[in-house]
């Protein structure tokens, strides 16, 4: 197998736990060529490969194909023992509760954000999400936050080469507003989005910088309640990014 074939079904790998995830049920191998649009010959092998080696399985009434546990159990490992995601998790799981609402932990991946952990608040409606979703730099507040680390001639070309796609009627796309908001933010030491990502949702985020790694912290609400309670808030915000720093020694 050469390179390029190699990265093909790592691809194709992913997309298909994607697409069982998506469905919610079994898929026979037709539904599953459907869903990765790929031949079902292709298809078939993978699902032979994956079945061989526990994370696939065949009923043997409908032929009907589904995941085992074994992928759950070693990602539930793997996110068990990240010795700093489980240093930051008392200190975000706080925030959650002092806020009431959902705080999220994430990382810049090149012009993206990553959303590496989620703790939803316990609000009847609140605003949701899952860990490795993917956020743009510019609608959202953890983004603006990255933005906002960046030297002022660094934040210029980023924002001059970024697309700014309108994710709702209120994200910002002119790169002079957007720069204006940044330094906002700023100003204040914390960053805003307003339905600027999803609309009626409102977005307050800042980063830390922990065990020498900068990551972008969250608080994410209905906009019509936490319009009324911004600075409260914020505040919880910014104690919980002390904490945070507090563990790695940083400022």
């Amino acid at each position: 197998m050469n390179m390029n074939e190699g990265v093909k079904t790592a691809v194709r790998t992913v997309n298909l736990f994607e697409a069982f995830a998506r469905r919610k049920g079994p898929m026979t191998l037709t539904q599953i060529a459907e869903s990765l649009s790929a031949p079902i010959s292709s298809c078939h092998g993978l699902v032979r490969t994956l079945s061989g080696m526990g994370y696939l399985y065949t009923s043997e009434q409908t032929r009907a194909i589904y995941p085992t546990k074994r992928l759950l159990e070693i990602a539930s490992v793997i996110a068990a023992h990240d010795p700093v995601l489980e240093s930051m998790v008392p200190i975000l799981e706080a925030l959650r509760d002092e806020t009431k609402e959902t705080v999220l932990l994430g990382r810049r991946q090149g012009d993206v954000i990553l959303y590496l952990d989620v703790f939803e608040g316990g609000q009847t409606v609140r605003y949701s999400a899952g860990a490795g979703d993917i956020k743009p730099l510019h609608s959202s507040a953890i983004g603006k936050a990255f933005l906002g680390r960046l030297s002022s001639g660094e934040r210029l070309a980023q924002i001059a080469r970024l697309p700014l796609d309108t994710r709702t009627p209120n994200t910002i796309v002119q790169r002079e507003a957007l720069e204006a908001d940044i330094a906002q933010g700023i100003a204040k030491g914390y960053f805003v989005t307003r339905g600027e990502n999803v609309v009626d949702v409102m977005g307050l985020a800042t980063t830390a910088k922990v065990y020498g790694d900068v990551f972008g912290i969250g608080i994410a609400a209905p906009l019509a309640r936490m319009g009324d309670d911004v600075e409260t808030q914020a505040a919880r915000l910014l104690s919980a990014r002390t904490r945070l720093q507090a563990l790695g020694g940083s400022s």
